[in-house]
């Protein structure tokens, strides 16, 4: 059959492959078990070539996943070895130096078989709620505390699942039903990609995907190549310190851009840490080059090519390249972080491009429950994981406010209450956006909010804090203010960490603040009218209306009459 298609053909099979992997992740969405996974996003899917060039990716999804997933079939294909895959073939694992950077990460992968020939593969990867261990949180000292290890191996055999496999996942975690529901989860979207991409080629008489991937790979590699050349040809460092979970830790970058490329030199960054925050290589390659091409070419569809020119390197066992057996349960703290430190010093070579810092990493905990151990518990009381994702502010933009309660750069999405109860026997009393801590600038930072949660009655829990930024808040840029710190308490005053496991007692609350994003340009010229905006909204305080933005009393007592009569403001 022929092969030979005109650019216009070739740019509508194009178009429908991205179509094709958001069916994929969709598919994932509605048939998964955990809530991360339907109610956050928090997965990707993406469809390769036969040399494991990722040629597609998916919309919905996370750029941690999914940069990270682009380097992970090649190693599939590594470890299997070509001759030993067949139709029906599902393979697994959630190695985090071959995966997409920790064990609480499945990632699976297809063989896409057309008339009895190799012509591709789908790949998926969804965080799981538990994996064993000590269960998800930074408190483990090696990755071989931090839960179960499934190497790069089969799944499905020509359709045969591997039960000894499926027995021994069941064995070591703590919510069976909802993990091996989550792998056929994964299998079956992959399967679902796989039929749309059979469709695909016979409406379009293709016997293999050589050519449609020789122009996406191609095209995508010249388009960034050119907003890569139209780039001042220069190099500037950038730094920012985080919380870390005893020790601060900075992250010190140089980002160089040399021609057809641009270099990412974590150099000078800090080592190792003891427990379970450090990050492999892997998944900061895949927010740095993340960072980078939504400041220079978002326009283009992410992919193998896209990504190429974008190059990371880092020392060996610094805490952005952390080897095995370092504990890495939580590398999304520092992940998350890195696009802000590529932006320090991306601003200095292109000015007033990228925002403020925001949040950076999600604002996850895990609640552990169990019956209560102070007294006789009730009959009904029970054990359960419950992970929720949430999410304080994002850095304000140069044109535009930033995002309140919104996760850059990760863009999970903040779990539903109704979903997270639905989870298991824990209550949220309080989740709203919280005044006043967004950034002032002349566009504002995203606000964060605050939450309070506890158990049901006859329940004790331990709570895995996950959070960063208490000591070191989103700072502003080119004159903006910072964002507010993150707060954890019990509602008794009892101080808590910002990351660890820690055990909440029978009765008792965690109230959680978390931060907002910072500011970008001065607040003196900020249009009043937006000032008065905030106030009416309820962002900004009367006191902050005044003192950051020089609103004047007259201004403030109109806005309160306006709001009082419930005029539009």
């Amino acid at each position: 059959m022929s092969q030979d298609h005109s650019k216009v053909a070739y740019q509508v099979m194009w178009n429908r492959l991205i179509s094709v992997v958001e069916e994929q992740a969709q598919a994932l969405v509605r048939t998964a078990f955990s809530t991360s996974v339907r109610e956050a996003g928090d997965l990707s899917a993406g469809v390769y070539d036969t040399h494991g060039n990722m040629l597609a990716q998916a919309v919905t999804g996370t750029p941690g996943h999914v940069n990270a997933m682009a380097d992970a079939v090649a190693h599939f294909i590594r470890r299997i070895g070509r001759q030993n895959m067949f139709e029906g073939d599902v393979y697994i694992t959630n190695d985090p130096w071959e995966g997409t950077g920790h064990l609480h990460d499945i990632t699976m992968v297809t063989p896409s078989f057309h008339n009895g020939t190799l012509v591709g593969f789908f790949a998926c990867t969804a965080h799981i709620v538990d994996i064993g261990g000590r269960g998800f949180g930074a408190d483990a000292q090696s990755v071989y505390e931090e839960g179960l290890y499934i190497p790069i191996m089969k799944f499905a055999d020509r359709g045969e699942v591997d039960e000894t496999l499926v027995r021994i996942i069941r064995g070591n975690v703590r919510e069976p039903d909802q993990l091996i529901g989550d792998i056929y989860a994964l299998a079956t979207c992959n399967e679902i990609g796989h039929r749309r991409l059979i469709g695909m080629m016979e409406e379009f008489d293709l016997d293999h995907l050589d050519g449609i991937a020789e122009f996406i790979l191609e095209n995508s590699r010249r388009a960034t190549i050119e907003a890569i050349a139209a780039l001042p040809q220069t190099s500037a460092t950038g730094e920012m310190t985080m919380d870390g979970f005893d020790v601060p830790i900075t992250l010190k970058v140089k980002v160089s851009v040399e021609g057809d490329r641009i270099v990412t030199d974590f150099t000078g960054t800090s080592g190792l840490d003891k427990k379970g925050i450090n990050c492999p290589l892997v998944y900061t390659k895949a927010y740095a080059c993340y960072a980078l091409k939504v400041a220079i070419a978002p326009e283009i569809p992410n992919n193998a090519a896209s990504l190429a020119p974008f190059e990371i390197t880092a020392p060996e066992n610094s805490i952005v390249n952390a080897l095995h057996p370092a504990p890495v349960a939580l590398r999304h703290i520092v992940g998350h972080f890195v696009p802000d430190a590529v932006y320090d010093a991306f601003d200095k070579i292109v000015p007033g491009l990228v925002p403020a810092e925001g949040a950076g990493c999600l604002c996850n905990f895990q609640v552990s429950l169990r019956p209560r151990s102070d007294a006789p518990a009730p009959a009904d009381a029970r054990r359960s994981e419950v992970l929720t994702f949430n999410s304080g502010g994002s850095g304000a933009r140069p044109e535009h406010d930033g995002m309140n309660a919104t996760a850059f750069p990760s863009g999970v999405m903040t779990m539903p209450i109704e979903a997270t109860e639905h989870a298991g026997p824990v209550i949220i009393w309080r989740k709203e956006l919280r005044s006043d801590s967004g950034g002032a600038g002349k566009t504002r930072g995203g606000l964060g909010q605050y939450m309070e949660v506890g158990a049901q009655e006859g329940h004790e829990f331990d709570i895995q804090a996950m959070f960063d930024r208490s000591q070191h808040p989103a700072r502003g840029r080119r004159g903006g203010q910072n964002g507010a710190p993150t707060t954890i308490a019990q509602d008794d005053g009892t101080a808590m960490r910002v990351k660890g496991k820690q055990f909440v007692p029978h009765g008792r609350k965690v109230v959680m603040a978390f931060p907002g994003g910072a500011g970008y340009g001065n607040p003196s010229e900020r249009p009043s009218e937006l000032v008065k905006r905030d106030l009416a909204r309820g962002y900004i305080s009367e006191e902050t209306a005044r003192t950051d933005y020089g609103l004047s009393a007259e201004d403030i007592a109109s806005v309160q009459k306006a709001v009082a009569r419930g005029d539009q403001i």
